[in-house]
């Protein structure tokens, strides 16, 4: 008796998605609840997991299109073949001939029940590509994940611990973030004489050019722009970051406040938290906060839901959630829908000034760029102060003029004076 393993509803608006790689190989012994493979849809990465135990049989290979519902695999009962260990990118060795009987010899020890081999544990892209840049065996790094499942933590923990002496001299000092070199692209052959590259494009890319289109073609696209003094933000945070941190849990940034700001804006002028949908406008009751991420696979948007529900404290550590989980590769597609507003922070790559697209279906999106110091004029001196540009693109064909210049006085209001916010008045 077998089962199929078919492929899972993805998410709203997601039909279908690429088979990138099988995680066990086919006739490979599985375990119930035991990642098999990885799709990747136009959103994120999705691991499959068996229903059930048993031998495993490939019914679709890496690269192939496949629609909710198609059949990936089966279980059958029985063991399976053992999970072969290997280097990444080993071939299997060639068969050899049996060895000539030698003289009869004493039996070595049984080996103890304890050191009996253990299947190979199963590996994220990200944590995989841990274990292969710092040469660890994944069989003596602790998880404490799901099963004993080893997260990407657990390998950036375990890469620390055999880092030589003298590179922790100065193990007093916060350690250096990881930085993940991108996967490689598939290179194809050269198409003229000057050495040009030809790559196929992800799917994330390709939804994001089709969506960028889409909105450009489909809505009435236009920006307006205000200016924010940031230092009431920056004194609040700069007095309070270390006892905010040690109370919550998590660093106080800039996009918590933001955050909040445009959560308490969007309740003054419902317009901007709305959608047209044919002939009808929808304004949604909750705000589903989309927080633009840039990752190596390309621009993805997680959700922080019913952020007008979450506190300071709550938003930083929702953020703080999905953008680890972006940068891991594990956002899911239920993370990266139902949005109704964006923010994106183009200020991080420096950006001074920008004119954001929309999201579609969302009717805006706030962008916020680079704090810089200019001289400005404030009763009737001049004086320099640390100054952000942002940008509301809102959809004019729901949004008049007069409503997104009023979202985003608000929205300036309250980071000027940040007590407002904290008091919602």
């Amino acid at each position: 008796m077998s089962v199929e393993v078919k492929v899972p509803r993805l998410a709203e608006s997601i039909s279908e998605a690429t088979l990138v790689e099988w995680l066990k190989p086919d006739g490979a012994a599985v375990r119930a609840d035991e990642p098999i493979a990885t799709l990747e849809t136009d959103k994120a990465a999705v691991e499959i997991v068996a229903d059930r135990a048993g031998t495993l049989a490939h019914l679709k290979k890496p690269g192939d299109v496949v629609k909710v519902g198609d059949v990936l695999a089966r279980i059958a009962d029985g063991a399976g073949s053992p999970p072969a260990v290997a280097a990444p990118g080993a071939k299997p060795a060639a068969p050899t001939a049996a060895p000539k009987a030698a003289p009869p010899a004493a039996a070595p020890a049984a080996k103890p029940a304890a050191a009996a081999e253990r299947p190979a544990p199963v590996l994220s892209p990200s944590v995989r590509r841990i274990v292969e840049e710092r040469s660890l065996d994944p069989a003596a790094i602790a998880g404490t994940g799901p099963g004993g499942r080893i997260l990407k933590e657990d390998a950036v923990r375990e890469a620390g611990a055999r880092t030589p002496a003298p590179a922790r001299e100065a193990a007093s000092r916060p350690p250096a973030p990881v930085v993940e070199a991108p996967a490689p692209e598939p290179e194809l052959p050269a198409v003229s004489s000057d050495g040009d590259r030809v790559v196929p494009m992800n799917r994330i890319r390709l939804k994001i050019a089709e969506r960028l289109v889409q909105a450009q073609h489909t809505a009435a696209i236009l920006t307006t722009f205000n200016e924010i003094d940031m230092s009431r933000v920056m004194d609040v945070r700069a007095r309070y970051k270390d006892a905010f941190e040690k109370k919550h849990g998590v660093k106080l940034g800039f996009m918590s406040f933001f955050a909040g700001a445009c959560v308490q804006a969007l309740a003054d002028v419902p317009a901007v938290n709305a959608e047209i949908r044919g002939t009808d406008i929808v304004y949604h009751s909750a705000v589903h906060l989309g927080i633009a991420a840039s990752t190596e696979r390309g621009l993805v948007v997680p959700v922080v839901r019913d952020a007008q529900a979450r506190d300071l404290a709550g938003l930083e550590r929702e953020i703080a959630r999905l953008a680890q989980r972006a940068r891991d590769g594990q956002l899911t597609p239920q993370e990266l829908s139902g949005g109704t507003f964006t923010i994106t922070n183009g200020g991080v790559f420096g950006s001074l000034l920008s004119t954001p697209i929309l999201n579609p279906p969302q009717s805006g999106i706030l962008g916020m760029h680079k704090i810089e110091k200019r001289p400005v004029v404030v009763d009737d001196q001049v004086v320099v102060r640390p100054m952000m540009y942002v940008a509301l693109s809102y959809d004019h064909r729901l949004i008049d003029g007069a409503q997104a210049v009023t979202f985003l006085v608000r929205v300036k209001e309250r980071l000027e004076d940040p007590e407002r916010m904290l008091l919602a008045v």
